[in-house]
C-alpha cells in the first residue's frame, strides 16, 4: 500500500520525463461509418488541443506487465465539444494511471459543436463511445486487461459523453459481423471529474456502473451535475463516492497546476476509491 501511495504522488512528477510509447488505432479501420471518405483529413493540433476529429480513435498507454492489474480505463477528454483537452485531459490522466497499473485508452471523438452539420451527440459522438468501450473489451486477451473491469474517466463535457454509455445496457450484438461490435459497451464503472450537465438521467438505473464523481463548489458549470448525479445515485442504491471541494474552480485537469492542497491530491482521492472497489487488486 505504501509503494501505492507513494505513486500517487510520483506519477504525474514522473510522466513528465516519460518517453511515450502509446499507439493510436482507428475505432473503425476504414473510417467511421458514413464518413469514410473523410478518414484522411488531418487532425490540427496545438499547444494542449485537438480537433477536426474525422478518423475517430483510442490512444494506447499500457502500465509494466509486472504492475498491470488488469483494469483499464476509457477516457474521455473535455473541451466542450469544440475541441479535445488531450494532453492535461488525456495524456497525463493516462500516465497517472498507469502508473498504479491501470491500462489507459483516451478517446478521440467527433466534436458535434465544431462541426454540427456533420456530427451530433446523440448519434456520432455516442457511437464513438460505444465503438471505443467495444474495441477495448474486444483486445483484453492482447492487452492484459479484465473485459469485466473496463470503466471510463471524463473531464467536463467528457462526462456527457461517457453519459451515452453509462445508463444504457449497451449490449453487444452477437451476430455481428464485426467482432468488435459484439462486445458490450457499458462500462464497469465510472469516474467523473467536473462532469457536464448533458445527459444526466432523471432515475439512475439499478445496475448503472459504480461511480467516483469530483468537482470544486466554485465551479459554475459542474458542481451541480455532481450533487444530482449523487442523489440520484443513492435514491438508486448504486454504489457512489462524491466530493465537493471547497476551491478549484473548473478545468483542474489533474490537479498538478493548482496552489490548492485539496486539488492537488485529488487522484489520490480516485485512486483509493480504485483500491475500495476491488479494482487495483492484480487478477
Amino acid at each position: 500500500m505504501r509503494r501505492l501511495f507513494l505513486s500517487l504522488f510520483t506519477g504525474l512528477s514522473i510522466a513528465a520525463s516519460a518517453q511515450d510509447t502509446a499507439i493510436q488505432i482507428p475505432l473503425w479501420p476504414k473510417g467511421a461509418p458514413g464518413f469514410e471518405s473523410r478518414r484522411n483529413e488531418p487532425e490540427q493540433a496545438q499547444d494542449y488541443w485537438v480537433k477536426n476529429i474525422h478518423n475517430p480513435s483510442i490512444t494506447v498507454y499500457l502500465p509494466p506487465r509486472d504492475k498491470a492489474t488488469g483494469t483499464a480505463v476509457v477516457i474521455f477528454p473535455g473541451g466542450g465539444h469544440r475541441l479535445l483537452v488531450f494532453n492535461a485531459e488525456g495524456r497525463d490522466p493516462a500516465r497517472f494511471l498507469n502508473s498504479i497499473g491501470v491500462a489507459a485508452f483516451i478517446v478521440k471523438y467527433r466534436l458535434f459543436r465544431e462541426d454540427s452539420t456533420l456530427y451530433s451527440l446523440d448519434r456520432e459522438v455516442r457511437q464513438d463511445a460505444y465503438r471505443a468501450i467495444r474495441l477495448v473489451r474486444s483486445r483484453a486477451a492482447e492487452w492484459n486487461i479484465d473485459p469485466h473491469r473496463v470503466g471510463t474517466l471524463s473531464f467536463s463535457a467528457g462526462g456527457e459523453v461517457a453519459a451515452l454509455v453509462a445508463y444504457s445496457p449497451g449490449v453487444g450484438d452477437p451476430k455481428a459481423p464485426d467482432i468488435i461490435d459484439r462486445a458490450g459497451g457499458r462500462p464497469d464503472f465510472q469516474l467523473l471529474v467536473y462532469p457536464g450537465p448533458l445527459g444526466i438521467p432523471q432515475t439512475i438505473p439499478a445496475d448503472a456502473p459504480p461511480a467516483f464523481l469530483i468537482a470544486a463548489d466554485d465551479d459554475p458549470c459542474c458542481s451541480a451535475p455532481v450533487v444530482q448525479l449523487l442523489e440520484r445515485y443513492r435514491a438508486a442504491k448504486v454504489p457512489v463516492e462524491a466530493h465537493i471541494l471547497n476551491g478549484g474552480g473548473h478545468g483542474f485537469n489533474m490537479g498538478y497546476r493548482s496552489d490548492l492542497k485539496a486539488v492537488r491530491d485529488f487522484p489520490r482521492l480516485m485512486a483509493n476509491w480504485l483500491t475500495d472497489m476491488h479494482f487495483l487488486q492484480h487478477k
